[in-house]
């Protein structure tokens, strides 16, 4: 097939691809060609350093990923009615990485099919309705998990799409800018303070009768700007629905997979022990694969239901090579050390930049998850997008990828692939104090953002 030029791509692009699927720096956008490691190739050969892409979990075309995937494909691929060792024996090692208790997998293609999934494991077994979810949470792209989506649900125009009846939303546990803040309330337990407002919702559902499906939440909050949960808040909420009968799922799709360098599963830095895990993204380092891993006894009531579970692809042999592959690169190279290494050198040179710029309100980071909240006046701590905006575009003219998000779209989102190193975070963060200091001392256009 001949290659088409850029202007050919985008064209094609705006007359053939729905119009609601973005792109980054849509009002110039890249034109990747190629991937290695942590670096990207446009059309014209350059270079770039991706701070973006978490799904290149063990860098981009690893070598030794590809070969698995070639290898297999070379020999057989098919669903999973058929006995193969792949499955079974990936589906061995991702529970041994958890509790002994959650010792059951399912498969799918993406993070939005496990979520789906985990849904429909929570309500068979509980055979409860209400769910519980955190406000700007995100879990996924169809129509049950916008549901529970507030991130995306709460940004619909034409009213078509609403928020159901037994969808109850959390207040998020922001304690930078949330109900409640830091600086409000020095040196009190937020974590008691946020869960206790979970407590109140659920006594509400049960004075009406109703009872707790679940509480669904990122063990980190990803696209609600890179959110840490204040210390005990996710032990208690956990308390509180299992109290009610609740099961408690951990989306780990954005941010497991040793993300957070000390774990491999976010939410194991909490000491809280899911019901259901959800995984994706990262698991397949960019090829499709997912999958959801609960207990004996959820999936006995899930099969006591009376309909199978079938996926067409999730368990097939290339995908579970696949993933396969990138749980032994992880631990040939030490990828979890890496991250916690290269993490806290992350963090200590945002925090460094946060002493000279008081454009930075806050660095919130764990390993190589990392947000920076750019602020008008640290006092007011009111956002200021134009100031993201703005430097996400330098950056990209220095070749650097790097994304905005939160509800003001004004924190600085870093997830790069785990391969990221000491050198690469010098190079970020020597693009970044200049971009600031341009802001900072007016010399920035802002207007145009």
């Amino acid at each position: 097939m001949a290659t088409l030029s850029k202007a050919q791509t985008l064209e094609l692009r705006k007359q053939h691809i729905g119009p609601s699927c973005s792109l980054f720096f849509n009002a110039d956008p890249l034109k990747i060609v190629r991937a290695s490691g942590q670096y990207m190739y446009d059309d014209e050969g350059h270079k770039y350093l991706d701070c973006i892409n978490n799904v290149g979990h063990v860098g981009h075309c690893h070598p030794k990923v590809v070969q698995a995937g070639s290898d297999q494909m070379h020999l057989l691929n098919t669903n999973s009615r058929f006995l193969h060792d792949n499955m079974v024996t990936l589906a061995k090692r991702l529970s041994a990485t958890m509790s002994p208790k959650l010792s059951v997998v399912y498969f799918a293609n993406s993070g939005s099919e496990a979520n789906d999934l985990a849904l429909r494991l929570a309500m068979h077994h509980t055979k409860k309705t209400e769910m519980l979810t955190m406000d700007r949470a995100y879990h996924g792209s169809v129509i049950s998990l916008i549901n529970v989506s507030p991130f995306k649900l709460d940004a619909m125009k034409d009213n078509v799409h609403k928020k159901p009846d037994y969808v109850h939303v959390v207040p998020c546990p922001d304690t930078y800018r949330g109900q409640y803040r830091d600086c409000d309330y020095p040196g009190e337990d937020l974590g008691a303070k946020y869960a206790s407002d979970v407590d109140a919702i659920i006594s509400g559902i049960q004075k009406n009768d109703k009872g707790v499906c679940c509480f669904i939440a990122e063990s980190m909050q990803s696209c609600g700007g890179q959110l840490i949960y204040p210390e005990g808040y996710l032990r208690r909420v956990y308390e509180s629905v299992h109290k009610a009968g609740g099961v408690c799922i951990a989306d780990e799709v954005q941010v497991g997979f040793g993300r957070v360098g000390t774990h491999m599963w976010s939410y194991q830095v909490d000491g809280v022990e899911p019901d259901i895990v959800s995984l994706g993204k990262a698991m397949g380092n960019g090829h499709p694969v997912a999958a959801v891993v609960t207990t004996p006894e959820i999936a006995a009531s899930f099969k006591a239901c009376g309909v199978e579970y079938f996926n067409t692809f999730g368990g097939n042999a290339v995908s579970c090579s696949i993933a396969l592959a990138v749980l032994d690169v992880m631990e040939e190279e030490g990828l979890l050390q890496h991250a916690a290494d290269v993490g806290d050198y992350l963090r200590d040179q945002a925090l460094k930049l946060k002493e000279k710029h008081p454009l930075i309100g806050d660095v919130r980071s764990r390993g190589l998850f990392m947000g920076i909240d750019l602020v008008k006046d640290r006092a007011s701590r009111e956002p200021h997008t134009a100031a993201a905006s703005y430097t996400i575009t330098r950056l990209k003219e220095a070749r650097i990828l790097l994304s905005q998000d939160g509800p003001h779209n004004n924190v600085l989102k870093f997830k790069s692939p785990m391969t990221f190193s000491r050198e690469d975070v010098d190079l970020l963060v020597g693009q970044l104090d200049p971009i600031l200091s341009d802001i900072e001392s007016g010399q920035a256009d802002l207007v145009s953002q």
